[in-house]
């Protein structure tokens, strides 16, 4: 049925169409392929005003993106922008080892690390050819890695960073967890 209503809405290449969270309940592939379809309408002319509270929705189609209340306006670049740069994430095979991975990352991150459980977060205070100096501290001192990465922000951390809180925690008269789009 799902298809279905957004296959009627689609059909028409309105000059102006308005979704409510158009991918909701879809499978990825079909996802991905209502994704297509929307690019295609925009590339033709349409404008697009749509709400989502998939963050990655927002940064693959989003020319512009309001957050809540106006609190937050620009591209998805623009937005990341806001939060930092890149940052290293790093999950430890041992939880032994996270004190001495916290101090080193520490000292090569523009800010002190994220701990949650094995894993550490933590933004990169230079080049990104710091995470092959962090990684070869963390071998001379026997730190097994379980998984390591040079990240960018997502929209998910603009999120977090412009509210300060999850979704599940803002006030319920203030719809901050929907980003609205505009793809023009």
């Amino acid at each position: 049925m799902r298809r279905l209503d957004l296959a009627g809405a689609l059909v028409a290449e309105a000059p102006v169409l308005f979704l409510d969270e158009p991918t909701t309940g879809l499978d990825p592939r079909s996802r991905a392929e209502l994704w297509d379809v929307i690019r295609e309408l925009v590339a033709r002319g349409s404008t697009l005003l749509l709400t989502t509270q998939y963050m990655e929705e927002a940064d693959q189609l989003a020319d512009d993106i309001v957050h809540g209340r106006r609190i937050a306006q620009g591209t998805a670049d623009e937005l990341k922008s806001m939060v930092g740069g890149e940052r290293i994430e790093l999950t430890i095979s041992d939880e032994a080892d996270l004190e001495t991975t916290r101090r080193s990352l520490s000292r090569y991150s523009a800010g002190d690390p994220h701990v949650d459980g094995r894993s550490l977060i933590a933004p990169i205070s230079g080049e990104p050819y710091m995470l092959t100096d962090v990684l070869q501290e963390l071998a001379g001192n026997n730190v097994r890695l379980a998984d390591v990465g040079l990240r960018k922000p997502t929209l998910d951390d603009v999120f977090l960073t412009l509210t300060g809180r999850a979704a599940e925690a803002v006030a319920p008269d203030v719809e901050q967890d929907e980003i609205l789009e505009e793809v023009a």
